[in-house]
């Protein structure tokens, strides 16, 4: 993808300017964004999504009355656990759809100008009249793209986050819209981290939402600890700690203050090691989460025939390694160049892997059988 080209799913600003102009400033409408959004999923193949159990579903049913109260459930959701068509304020929300649809991967796949590292998921949901999930924020980016119908959405910079008590869905407790708009099938709102958003059936509709990552620093570093200490004897040694100078205490339950520094210093070796983060980051990065399996294949790779990666397939890389669902592999030369432009356009063609090393073709053979990418 040329960053600097206008782009119609940015409303004509290239993927350049609106990363400098709007990713996580200020918010985007875009008209007509994916015309032909109504074709992409129709509600029958969304309700049976909702209905397997691999799949995260949840049923939100709005307060019609006064005294009516929010309601949530979650999935698998059968068509008979739904309300009827016609019955107002009621929401599927159906996560991960680019994990089941080609058609939903390949909107996902258009926002790849925003690091993969960044890009969750597709979520699409189906409301009835008047339903919603009340005004909330999200603590990441958000792209809403109208599939079918409409939906009325208000937006503003809120600076009051608090949150009304006892209900089963995070809703602001006094939301203070700043901006109104109306979206059609094809339209599409871009909003940034933290921008209170309420959207609202305008009869029956369907929307989908691009979600992207924004971990936590604490659950980072709690993750990365995890994997840190697979190779802590390796990267920090095995020297023991010794204390030749201590003197002796008349409080013995006191930590020593040299043991404290030990322990610190033990830490800091290994988390200072660029290889080892770097490749205890890319794992993390890109592990499946768990509802994601694959189906492992029994044929061979057919190199004159080009290959891509299985849409649920994460790949990523850094300076020294690749990463593929979870796994790392130290690559360099001609074979890193290959992996990389295979995770970069998801797809090899018949020239590409004919410069690859024995080696490659071996780990392509690999992946194919795990079912992480096949053949064209």
């Amino acid at each position: 993808m040329d960053v600097n080209l206008p782009l119609p799913l940015l409303g004509g600003l290239s993927p350049a300017t609106f990363m400098r102009r709007h990713w996580q400033r200020k918010p985007l409408l875009i008209r007509q964004a994916v015309p032909d959004a109504g074709a992409l999923l129709d509600r029958a193949t969304l309700f049976g999504l909702a209905a397997q159990q691999q799949v995260e579903s949840r049923l939100v049913v709005g307060a019609v009355r006064p005294a009516d109260t929010w309601k949530m459930r979650h999935g698998p959701l059968p068509r008979r656990a739904l309300p009827p068509l016609k019955r107002p304020c009621w929401t599927l929300l159906v996560q991960g759809v680019d994990l089941h649809l080609d058609a939903a991967h390949r909107v996902l796949n258009g926002f790849r100008f925003v690091p993969d590292a960044r890009l969750d998921d597709v979520m699409v949901s189906y409301a009835s009249d008047g339903g919603g999930v009340g005004p909330h924020f999200d603590s990441y980016d958000v792209f809403l793209l109208q599939l079918q119908g409409k939906r009325r959405w208000r937006i503003g910079r809120q600076k009051d986050l608090s949150l009304m008590d006892g209900l089963p869905l995070k809703i602001l407790r006094d939301f203070r819209p700043e901006q109104e708009f109306e979206l059609d099938a094809g339209d599409m709102l871009y909003l940034p981290p933290r921008y209170a958003h309420d959207g609202v059936a305008m009869g029956d509709c369907m929307t989908l939402s691009v979600g992207f990552n924004a971990p936590a620093r604490g659950d980072l570093a709690g993750e990365l600890l995890q994997r840190l200490a697979q190779d802590a004897e390796e990267v920090a040694g095995t020297s023991l700690y010794h204390d030749a100078g201590q003197a002796a205490v008349a409080t013995p339950a006191e930590i020593p203050a040299s043991l404290h520094v030990f322990a610190r210093e033990a830490l800091l070796q290994i988390a200072q090691e660029p290889a080892v983060l770097q490749r205890a980051l890319g794992e993390y990065l890109t592990e499946p989460k768990a509802q994601v399996w694959f189906d492992p294949v029994s044929r061979d790779l057919a190199p004159e025939a080009g290959l891509h990666l299985d849409r649920k397939t994460r790949m990523m890389y850094d300076t020294r390694h690749v990463f593929i669902n979870g796994e790392s592999y130290r690559a360099g030369g001609r074979d890193a160049a290959l992996m990389r432009r295979l995770a970069d356009t998801r797809s090899l063609a018949a020239r590409d892997l004919a410069r690859a090393s024995a080696a490659a073709h071996g780990l392509l053979q690999e992946w194919a059988a795990a079912g992480w990418l096949h053949g064209n």
